[in-house]
C-alpha cells in the first residue's frame, strides 16, 4: 500500500482550509484518510504561527513507515525542521516565454532605432 502525507481541502468556496492527512495514494484527495495529522489555513499571514499546525510526533511515524510527503506538504516539514532541505534548481523558471522574448526584441529594437538616426 502506498502511503502519502498529503493536504485534504475543506471550507467553502474562495475560503480554503485544508488538513493535513495520512492517506493511501489511491484515495480520492478530499476523501478516507487515515489519520489528521495538523491543518494549513492559506489565509492566514504567512508570519502567523496558526498558518500551519502539524504534529510533527506523528509525521515522523508516518515517513518512518514509508510514507511520501507531497511536494507541498515536504516544503511544509522543510520549515519545521522535521526534513532536511533538499536542493532545488529551475534554471529555466527565469527564462522568458516566446511571446514575452518577442516582445522585449521589438522593445530593444525601437530604443535602438532613434539613437541611430
Amino acid at each position: 500500500m502506498s502511503m502519502k502525507i498529503r493536504l485534504a481541502r475543506g471550507g467553502s468556496k474562495k475560503r480554503p482550509h485544508y488538513s493535513i492527512v495520512a492517506t493511501d495514494s489511491r484515495m480520492p484527495r478530499d476523501g478516507r484518510f487515515l489519520e489528521k495529522l495538523g491543518t494549513y489555513d492559506p489565509m492566514l499571514a504567512k508570519d502567523n504561527e496558526n498558518r500551519v499546525k502539524m504534529d510533527l510526533d506523528r509525521i515522523k511515524h508516518w515517513l518512518g513507515l514509508g510514507a511520501q510527503p507531497t511536494d507541498r506538504i515536504a516544503r511544509m516539514l522543510e520549515a519545521a525542521g522535521a526534513l532536511p532541505k533538499k536542493a532545488r534548481s529551475n534554471p529555466k523558471a527565469a527564462v522568458p516565454g516566446k511571446t514575452m522574448a518577442e516582445r522585449a526584441k521589438k522593445k530593444a529594437e525601437r530604443a535602438a532605432a532613434p539613437a541611430a538616426e
